[in-house]
């Protein structure tokens, strides 16, 4: 383990240390909120807790700035959950335990929750800064933001007093961006009627697993493989070829990550079970072949399980079919900003069991009109089969704006400090900023952040240095906002 607080520089590390030290998955960040208003209180300054939780803290300008624009710097309090299945991790009891490996501080076998624990830590170093020139300062701590963006669409307008925004919840450093996606999630649901398990069958549990995960609009572009997509593909392959029957069936855990692990409890006649570790063995080198590069760690496994019942015959059909058919990945690439995904869609968690049948799948896009676009399809496609069909936490995507004077202010400020011109981009990840700034129309706002890499997955990591350029850079922005 590595102490973090010892890392440089202190005053950014120690704030990380603290947000490691406290659990707070999303919708249970009470504990690390009413920490934080605690210490803002005892250093002087106001906080707020609006009606749904989120944590404003204001700090007055330094002597000389008064007259300044007061800026708002906005990260998120939760954090996404996720352990190797062979880790004993509970996300609401235990710390996060990080190494330092090459530069990098790792969480080996969990999520590290560098996303979005480091812009909160930057945001808090500014809070507790004692030398650093500043106009009027607002500290924005979101809850929720990787359950469903419930913070940012609950804040009420009128509580911010800013009128420029720094979202502090991107990952490359060198990287300011302007622009990204809106989404909606997509929940559907059915019920199935049972039949117990044929006599003549076996009983086993099809795994798969080894799949390196990722974020799910982040990483949707690289190809990488998608658990519930590849179990869901080989059972409807053995059902044609063997006779499956499936009992259950659970895969991912997040509906914002690249579903990494997914097993079945299915039956198969006995006749067949004898040739079922060949077949295994060639769809696993399948798979290992059409994700080479990405994902050729790929392992699919079957050992002994039981069950009494499996799925009737008609709602397998029902539930599997539109499962299999439903979309992930890539729908389309943006016409707009080369090279940036417009529009896609993660099948990011399934359950089926104990008579109920459940997925979700999180759409997103750069256009409002393509989010749902493609959420009516899957609604369509999904409605075939019988299911219900919810559509939840729907935010607007944040459009691009290149004549920003704050996003001009970043770039002068970038140049000026590293002789050369930072990038300017879109992402397709879902921030925050969409729905500020339809909150607050006329907030002026730009998104940065140091290097992490493995967001949403076990093995999250954020480079040291990088975390040191950004509080640096931090604070010369602030100290460069004109009267």
């Amino acid at each position: 383990m590595t102490r973090i607080a010892d890392l440089n520089p202190t005053e950014v590390w120690e704030h990380f240390q603290m947000l490691c030290d406290i659990p707070r998955p999303s919708k249970h960040e009470e504990a690390v909120r009413d920490y934080i208003k605690g210490w803002a209180e005892l250093r002087g300054l106001e906080t707020v807790v609006d009606g749904v939780g989120n944590l404003i803290i204001r700090k007055p300008a330094t002597p000389g700035y008064e007259n300044r624009p007061g800026v708002v710097l906005q990260g998120h309090l939760d954090m996404v959950c996720q352990a190797n299945s062979s880790t004993a991790h509970d996300f609401f009891k235990d710390p996060i335990r990080p190494v330092l490996e090459d530069g990098w501080l790792v969480a080996r076998d969990t999520t590290l929750g560098a996303d979005n624990g480091i812009g909160v830590a930057l945001a808090l170093a500014v809070l507790a800064s004692e030398d650093i020139p500043h106009g009027p300062v607002e500290a924005l701590f979101t809850l929720d933001e990787e359950a469903g963006m419930g913070g940012a669409l609950g804040l009420e307008p009128g509580l911010l007093q800013g009128r420029m925004l720094i979202n502090i919840d991107t990952e490359e450093w060198g990287e300011f961006y302007m622009g990204c996606a809106g989404g909606v999630d997509v929940n559907v649901s059915r019920s199935y009627a049972t039949e117990p398990v044929p006599q003549d069958h076996a009983v086993l549990r099809l795994v798969v697993k080894g799949l390196t995960g990722g974020h799910s609009g982040a990483d949707i572009h690289l190809g990488r493989g998608n658990a519930n997509k590849i179990l869901l593909r080989l059972i409807k392959t053995l059902e044609v070829e063997c006779g499956l029957r499936v009992a259950a069936f659970k895969g991912g855990t997040a509906r914002n990550a690249l579903a990494r692990e997914a097993w079945a409890v299915v039956s198969l006649p006995q006749d067949q079970a004898a040739s079922l570790p060949a077949r295994l063995e060639a769809f696993q080198a399948l798979m290992r072949f059409e994700l080479a590069d990405v994902d050729d760690q790929i392992m699919i496994a079957a050992e002994q399980a039981s069950a009494n019942d499996v799925l009737a015959p008609a709602d397998q059909q029902a539930v599997f079919s539109a499962l299999h058919a439903a979309p992930h990945g890539v729908k389309r690439m943006s016409r707009r900003v080369e090279g940036v995904v417009e529009t896609s869609n993660n099948l990011g968690v399934v359950v089926v069991e104990e008579g109920k049948a459940f997925a979700n799948l999180m759409v997103r896009s750069l256009l409002d009109s393509g989010t749902w676009m493609l959420a009516q399809e899957i609604e369509s496609l999904f409605r075939l089969g019988g299911f219900e069909i919810q559509m939840e936490g729907g935010y607007p995507g944040w459009a691009p704006d290149p004549t920003s004077p704050l996003l001009a202010l970043f770039q002068e400020v970038y140049a000026r400090e590293y002789g050369k011109p930072a990038q300017v981009k879109v992402i397709h990840a879902g921030l925050e900023c969409g729905i500020l700034g339809a909150k607050y129309p006329g907030m002026d706002m730009v998104s940065f952040g140091p290097d992490i890499r493995g967001a949403h997955a076990p093995g999250e990591r954020v480079s040291v240095d990088s975390v040191g350029r950004a509080w640096s850079f931090l604070k010369a922005v602030l100290a460069a906002v004109p009267a």
